[in-house]
């Protein structure tokens, strides 16, 4: 029987992951697919302002509800619309962000990405977040 640990290590050498520097630079691109996968009082205490919160346990059945894609009547064509966008995920230290990458690539979506260190090294280097007005 594997530990988490070992499992996630296993994980991330089957997908793509990029720095905070990366995805700092990504954030100026339009239209970019940012998804939050840490629960919901984890991202109200601070998040990146483009990203959109599914946490991990429901992002299978949210991702096609993205800002985007929303609009697509019908949920095939958002889900191909998907596909044909880079997906950036990120959480707290890269572990959930990395198993969340694995089941959208499983789930064919060609270009995922999850963010290296997570939220904890977005704030080690001062990088912008924000927090919901009370």
């Amino acid at each position: 029987m594997k530990t988490a640990s070992v499992y996630i290590s296993e994980v991330k050498a089957s997908i793509k992951e990029i720095s905070v520097s990366e995805l700092a630079v990504a954030l100026s691109q339009p239209d970019i697919v940012l998804i939050d996968v840490r629960e919901s009082e984890e991202y109200q205490h601070g998040h990146i302002p483009a990203s959109i919160n599914y946490p991990r346990g429901l992002l299978e059945t949210k991702i096609r509800n993205h800002p985007l894609v929303a609009h697509f009547c019908e949920e095939t064509d958002a889900i191909n619309e998907l596909a044909k966008m880079s997906i950036y995920l990120i959480c707290r230290t890269g572990g959930r962000s990395a198993l969340a990458a694995k089941s959208l690539s499983d789930m064919g979506h060609n270009s995922v990405f999850s963010v290296t260190g997570g939220m904890e090294e977005w704030n080690r280097r001062g990088l912008a977040i924000t927090t919901p007005k009370p």
